[in-house]
């Protein structure tokens, strides 16, 4: 699918994969608008001396929280797909101030969806975390909720044909908030071992362009009610404390509160539903409240069902960075 001569409206286009979705749209497309949506003056404008709208004439700023209703109502107004990148997403903050995580990630993911059926939205994608798969901290669960509200939007839209579906992955290489920029600047800071919750701890990982490509192949094939999940790597986080202060140079501090040693991307529970599409998962929706006969026709002869006792975690991926593909990475991402 194209996203030339589109109108395209991205929620928290300013942070870190807001900022790379739209650079990558601007090389790679012609869209007709790209609204960059979000709350962060200083961030929009820092964005826009560097993508200027004398440059990118298709280019909007729009300054709004998807907290408000009318606001959104209005930046929604003849767009035709939506990515919904905004969220609270940090897991303490969100523990130290749960309404204010449940107002962003709840409501505003409901005001989202009825901005974009009463604006005849064609598609939305809304991105999701490993850790909304039997989540064990506030934002997880509020991130589960979210999910389930996308999907069950597919059933509220009527006469219209928005359609909505889900991209759920993990931890993205770099961004702000990370891991990898979290240790970098310890080191800088002069530490000289680095914490670490358990010596056996997993995480899945994903680049910035991995999570946008991904995200723009599954608006292109998507019919509605689907959560979509790569397959990605995983890492060992010892392995990545060895590539950047040393080996043995980590401090065992113990699991915080909120946190798992593994994440799960599909638990055993969701895997009824689950469908092996060769290079990526599709999770198909519990009640088939609409038309599914495009979700079938694109899994057609590729998809196959998983096994019941299949779950998609860390731990146990088939797929683990070794430590020079973590040096990689990081000499590319310095």
């Amino acid at each position: 699918m194209s996203l030339n001569d589109k109108n395209i409206l991205i929620t928290g286009g300013t942070g870190s994969f807001g900022t790379k979705f739209i650079n990558m749209v601007l090389k790679q497309y012609k869209p007709k608008k790209l609204v960059v949506f979000s709350r962060d003056e200083q961030k929009q404008y820092e964005m826009s001396q560097i993508i200027t709208e004398s440059k990118y004439p298709n280019i909007r700023y729009f300054i709004g929280d998807v907290r408000d209703k009318n606001r959104l109502d209005r930046a929604c107004a003849n767009i035709d797909f939506i990515i919904h990148a905004a969220a609270m997403k940090h897991v303490t903050s969100s523990e130290y101030n749960p309404t204010e995580c449940i107002a962003t990630n709840i409501h505003g993911a409901q005001n989202v969806i009825d901005a974009a059926i009463r604006n005849n939205v064609k598609k939305v994608i809304a991105l999701s975390t490993d850790k909304a798969a039997s989540p064990i901290n506030l934002y997880g669960a509020t991130k589960l909720c979210s999910d389930k509200l996308f999907i069950a939007a597919n059933n509220l839209s009527g006469q219209h044909d928005t359609r909505f579906a889900v991209v759920r992955y993990g931890n993205v290489i770099n961004s702000r908030g990370s891991v990898i920029p979290h240790f970098r600047k310890l080191l800088l800071d002069g530490v000289k071992k680095l914490p670490i919750t358990d010596i056996d701890m997993t995480r899945f990982v994903i680049s910035l362009d991995q999570g946008v490509d991904f995200v723009i192949n599954s608006l292109s094939i998507m019919s509605g009610g689907e959560i979509f999940i790569p397959k990605i790597a995983s890492v060992r986080i010892i392995d990545l404390i060895t590539c950047l202060a040393g080996e043995g140079q980590y401090e065992e501090v113990g699991i915080r509160p909120g946190e798992k040693l593994h994440e799960v991307m599909i638990p055993r529970e969701e895997s009824l539903n689950c469908i092996d599409m060769s290079d990526y998962y599709i999770i198909q929706p519990m009640f088939s409240w609409w038309n599914t006969e495009k979700l079938k026709e694109y899994i057609g002869n590729t998809g196959k069902s998983v096994s019941n006792s299949f779950e998609y975690s860390s731990d146990t991926n088939q797929n683990f960075l070794s430590i020079a593909d973590i040096s990689s990475i990081l000499k590319s991402n310095e």
